[in-house]
């Protein structure tokens, strides 16, 4: 029987966008930039792995603990750093949903498969 492990092709994870391992975001920079001023010496490794995981799944109470607890922040500083990122994504769904965007989308991939 084969094992269904977490991964991109797994169905839980309908949606999943690769970018995000490595997409600059704000959560991204905020926890980078704090983990590296904690002298974290894995804080590369650590971004990749809860900066996509703040937007696909969201942190739950014990991995903000851990973040705060690793970054020398409070709870409630991790809290508003993960709300701060998800405005930012929902602000960017909105301007990429916008009717004119998916035209000009659009017509810039028809001139890049042109050249």
């Amino acid at each position: 029987m084969p094992i269904i492990g977490p991964g991109p092709d797994d169905p839980e994870n309908d949606g999943w966008d690769p970018r995000w391992e490595d997409q600059d975001t704000p959560f991204r920079r905020w926890l980078y930039e704090k983990l590296t001023a904690a002298g974290f010496e894995c804080a590369a490794d650590a971004v990749i792995m809860y900066a996509p995981a703040n937007r696909y799944h969201g942190l739950d109470d014990t991995q903000m603990g851990l973040i705060a607890t690793l970054t020398g922040a409070s709870y409630d500083t991790v809290r508003a750093a993960h709300k701060a990122d998800l405005g930012a994504w929902s602000r960017e769904q909105q301007l990429r949903d916008h009717p004119d965007l998916a035209v000009l989308d659009a017509d810039l991939d028809r001139i890049r498969h042109r050249t």
